[in-house]
């Protein structure tokens, strides 16, 4: 595999796209697995306009529950065809695509061999045995690579496309408050003139349903402030996009360059972060904190770990509200060893 498909944008967009083209027949069913958030959302709408009039047919299907409500109002107001990856046959097809995420991202994802990955999120050795790689974790969004790819393909993206792909990019790179490339400037440059910008604002503003203010309610209630960080414990939820949601809230405070929002949910914490301080890494921080016990990682910007509760119970003794909070901000907290 080469290299530039891995870690760096390929010197020649044109020839890549042609490879990439080269491993699809006329007679290919196509499968497009992602994590449906808005950026692999976008992103799997833009594959599969590569694919247009290429291969016998293109399924989107999502291994999560879409629960945010501006995934939901993206989705419906784009009219983005989605199936459950859990109620399809992976034998039913002949190609295997992933977007926006990798392998070793989810359980759901380790069963099926993939025979592309097109992704921004660190390398991971899910992805060695991929036929075609194209990994760019210094980009601030797929959606922004995918995009590349529609440009050296000569392909227009229609209205409904570029403002899927707009609202990928601006919501993964958080308006570009995150951190971002020139590519992905000049892909929403590209690409802003294109988009229905009424459609944008109605899926922007779609932050809140009414039920998720009870959870900001008990978040204003608990939260705790410690070096410049707000931490909060939220208990049971019904959905991680809550935690989320609280992350995010947060984080516009002033003088706040770090948050923490965590929860039980089926069987494991899942502790959400966001960072917006120079010298530290939200990655480093979850893959450093709680690394040990389950899958941790993510960007500078923004992380997340779940972590079994029978494997939590084992270590504290018990998994109370009260004992999950004091061991998310003492782990969060504590300074790196010294080697």
């Amino acid at each position: 595999m080469p290299k530039s498909d891995r870690k760096h944008k390929p010197r020649n967009m044109a020839e890549q796209v042609r490879r990439l083209l080269t491993l699809f027949t006329p007679e290919d069913r196509v499968l497009i697995t992602i994590a449906a958030d808005p950026d692999a959302l976008g992103s799997a709408l833009a594959f599969k306009r590569l694919l247009w009039r290429r291969v016998a047919g293109v399924t989107i299907a999502r291994h999560n529950e879409i629960t945010r409500p501006d995934n939901l109002a993206m989705v419906r107001l784009l009219k983005i065809p989605l199936e459950s990856l859990k109620q399809l046959r992976i034998d039913d097809f002949s190609k295997r695509v992933m977007v926006d995420s990798q392998p070793h991202h989810s359980k759901d994802f380790e069963r099926i061999p993939q025979h592309v990955i097109i992704d921004h999120h660190p390398v991971g050795d899910s992805a060695e045995k991929t036929p075609f790689v194209d990994i760019r974790p210094r980009y601030g969004a797929t959606s922004s690579i995918l995009t590349e790819y529609l440009r050296a393909a000569r392909i227009k993206p229609s209205t409904r496309l570029a403002t899927a792909l707009v609202y990928g990019i601006k919501n993964d790179t958080a308006g570009f408050q995150r951190p971002a490339l020139a590519e992905d400037v000049a892909a929403l440059q590209f690409l802003f003139p294109k988009a229905n910008q009424a459609l944008l604002r109605n899926i922007e503003f779609s932050e809140m349903r009414l039920k998720d203010l009870e959870v900001l309610r008990q978040a204003l209630g608990e939260y705790v402030v410690r070096r410049h960080g707000i931490f909060v414990h939220l208990g049971a939820c019904k959905s991680p996009d809550n935690l989320v949601q609280i992350a995010d809230f947060f984080l516009k405070v002033d003088s706040v360059d770090f948050t923490a929002a965590s929860g039980t949910h089926h069987d494991n914490l899942v502790i959400v972060m966001r960072n917006m301080g120079a010298r530290m890494s939200a990655g480093v921080m979850a893959q450093r904190a709680f690394g040990d016990l389950g899958p941790a990682g993510g960007h500078k910007a923004m992380a997340r770990a779940e972590l079994p509760l029978k494997a939590l119970k084992e270590r504290l003794g018990d998994v109370k509200d009260a004992t999950l909070k004091d061991f998310v901000i003492s782990r969060l907290l504590r300074r790196p060893q010294k080697r």
